[in-house]
């Protein structure tokens, strides 16, 4: 059975290269995309089509157990497609063995032109079950505005 859908959008006061540009760059994708309450070291980087990446997601709090263990999540994500200054699309697993968490999940990220900045749009399909729509929900805004502060410069 499929999981379901997500969605989140933000107006981000940069141009689609500025953006395009973090999503193809290991520090600043490292930086970007862990939401709140984490942070990132990325452990392999290869930005083309068909490429990946490796992403360890460490939780500030200690105590917190990760989907991929004590503290961590890890995930390992596919580069489907790269439309310069429009879209990315990736093919993300966390590496679990809780089935709760398996299966791909697809991330479809879209660069809208707005005037003086740029819509993103993102679109999560095939979410898996042991994360909560409220979660994702929060996570995605986050990592949002986690772009947005390190698209304008004030990150």
């Amino acid at each position: 059975m499929a999981g379901r859908t997500d969605r989140a959008t933000r107006i981000i006061k940069a141009s689609p290269p500025a953006i395009y540009r973090a999503f193809v760059t290991a520090a600043a994708l490292e930086r970007w995309l862990p939401p709140s309450g984490m942070s990132g070291e990325m452990v392999d980087f290869d930005p083309r089509p068909g490429g990946h990446y490796r992403l360890v997601l460490r939780y500030d709090d200690a105590g917190i157990s990760g989907k991929s263990g004590a503290n961590a999540d890890i995930v390992a994500a596919r580069f489907v497609t790269l439309e310069p200054d429009r879209f990315v699309v990736q093919a993300v697993d966390f590496v679990s063995d809780d089935p709760q968490f398996a299966g791909t999940m697809t991330m479809r990220w879209v660069l809208t032109p707005l005037g003086d900045g740029t819509e993103v749009a993102i679109i999560a399909e095939n979410v898996p079950a042991g994360i909560s729509a409220a979660d994702h929900a929060e996570g995605l805004a986050s990592s949002l505005d986690n772009l947005a502060a390190y698209a304008e410069g004030t990150a």
